[in-house]
This record gives structure tokens, sequence and C-alpha cells, in this order.
């Protein structure tokens, strides 16, 4: 285990098994292609589903790179994130139609019945709240995006309707 890393939290990937096994599977496959940590980091994102701070520094130890290098791709690429996301995502679009059409009010709603603020998930791991930029449904604004669904002209009071069915 990397020396300097203490108090690892129990569902970081490193202490479960299986996923540990993932990722040195990773790291064994890729270890001396040309960028490495990007295929590494990609890898690790798309199997695991996040890449942890002890995840970071473990592959800068096995790849003997520097832990500023991975970190530098992890918080440059917005692809990456550092924290495990809930089984299901509400993305709210925050291109022009959709904040003025409404999106504000549309995060405060989710915020308020699922009790987490935007890039948290909820305690049960369900769900995730997020923004994105424009998707491309100007017209349908305001948008959200549920999953890789897109619902648009979605009023304030049809929000709750959308989340239980999540929840269900």
């Amino acid at each position: 285990m990397v020396k300097y890393l203490k108090n690892i939290p129990a569902n970081d990937p490193l202490i479960i098994p299986e996923q540990r096994a993932i990722i040195d599977q990773i790291i064994e496959e890729h270890r001396d292609k040309p960028g490495a940590a990007m295929v590494v980091l990609g890898e690790v994102q798309s199997k695991i589903g996040w890449v942890s701070e002890a995840t970071q520094a473990y592959l800068a130890d096995q790849l003997e790179i520097p832990v500023s290098t991975i970190h530098g791709v992890v918080t440059f690429y917005s692809f990456f994130t550092t924290n495990p996301k809930g089984k299901h995502t509400i993305k709210f679009c925050m291109g022009t139609a959709c904040y003025v059409g409404g999106v504000p009010q549309l995060m405060e709603k989710a915020k308020q019945i699922l009790g987490i603020d935007i890039g948290e998930t909820t305690p049960d791991g369900l769900i995730t709240l997020e923004i994105c930029r424009c998707v491309g449904a100007c017209s349908q604004a305001p948008v959200i995006v549920v999953d890789e669904e897109v619902l648009g002209r979605v009023k304030p009071n049809k929000l709750p309707q959308a989340i239980k069915q999540l929840q269900n």
C-alpha cells in the first residue's frame, strides 16, 4: 500500500479486494504504453467509476510518476470524478436557455427533495446531482438529463415524480 496515505476510507477501491485487483490488472496491461497515466486513469474511471485520492497516489507510485501528474490529469478533465457517483445521475443543463427557463429552480427543488447539494450523492448511493453545459435541446428548455435520457420542459412540480421513479 502507498506508504504515506493513512486512514483510507472503507469504501475506497484500494480497500475492496475485487476493485484493487481490477486496478492492478489495468496497471499491468498499460504500464509500458506511451501516455500510460491517461490510459490507466481512463480505464480506472470506466471500470471502478471514480478515482479516489488514495487511488491517485497508488497509481502514481505504481507508474513511478509524481502524484501531482496524476492529480493534474484527474482535476483537468471533467470526465474524471474523485467521489463515487450514485446509481442514477440527474444533470441540470446550465446553458443560457435552460438557465433562463428555470433550471436554478429545478436544482433547488431537487436539493430540497433529496437533502443533498449539487455534486453530492444521496447517502443510500442512489442519486447524484450534477450540472452540465448545453445539451443541445434549447427549444425544450429547461432541460435535465436523467442518466442518459434528456427530459425537456421540466417544471418544478413535475420533478418530484421523476425523482420518485429513480427511487423505485
